[in-house]
């Protein structure tokens, strides 16, 4: 599998280079926007990954126009900004995945081989009224607008998709999206259920996820479906 690897930070492309290499990958490295550019269109690579702030072009700069050009490439952004605006800017421009700097370089290598898996396999969208989630890309899109969301928002999500219309108990979620990660101390679902309600309800007439007091939730867009609890 061949990468490209548009870097400045000598030393972090370095530093990727060899330990993807020893993991069998073909890495090649661009120092910044334009060199990138340059090599994309003079070669064919199966992933890119990308720094965000580059010198010359930085990296939503070149999301923006790889995409104008319908390239399908996967691509994984590396930034060292935390700031949800740019990760949120850096996705809906056209980006399939993000690490934030300093990372576990097995994350990254996890990363790139579900980005490479992703791409050879054809999507799976659930759906429910507006809402749409791409199971292979893990993608939300409500009412055309793409919803970033967390490892365990999109598990939560996935999960009250697959479950529609019908009660689903916090003892559910509980043993199915956290398993043995949940600690019974805590209210922990509770917060993960207000984090996906303000993502993909907030901004919208009709809401989703509803509360069923003492029981747990349902997720529907049919008011009648309320009435049986």
């Amino acid at each position: 599998m061949k990468i490209l690897l548009i870097e400045d930070e000598e030393k972090v492309a370095g530093f990727i280079q060899r330990g993807l290499q020893a993991e069998g990958f073909s890495v090649d490295i661009a120092s910044d926007g334009e060199k990138g550019e340059r090599k994309l269109r003079r070669q064919t690579y199966d992933l890119l990954i990308l720094d965000l702030l580059l010198p010359k072009k930085d990296g939503f700069e070149i999301i923006k126009s790889l995409r104008g050009d319908k390239s399908s490439i996967p691509i994984l952004v590396l930034t060292a900004r935390s700031a949800t605006e740019d990760i949120v800017r850096g996705l809906e421009l056209g980006a399939d995945d993000y690490l934030v700097k300093p990372f576990a370089f097995s994350e990254l290598v996890a990363r790139l081989r579900s980005l490479a898996r992703r791409d050879k396999t054809s999507s799976i969208i659930l759906k429910l009224a507006d809402l749409q989630l791409d199971t292979v890309r893990h993608q939300a899109v409500r009412n055309g607008s793409k919803i970033p969301l967390t490892r365990r928002e999109y598990n939560l999500l996935e999960y009250f998709l697959r479950h529609p219309y019908s009660l689903v108990t916090r003892r559910q979620l509980e043993e199915e999206v956290w398993g043995y990660d949940y600690d019974p101390g805590t209210n922990i679902v509770d917060v993960y259920i207000n984090h996906l309600r303000k993502k993909i309800d907030h901004p919208h007439s009709i809401k989703l996820i509803h509360s069923v007091r003492g029981r747990g939730y349902i997720f529907t867009d049919r008011p009648d479906d309320l009435k049986k609890y």
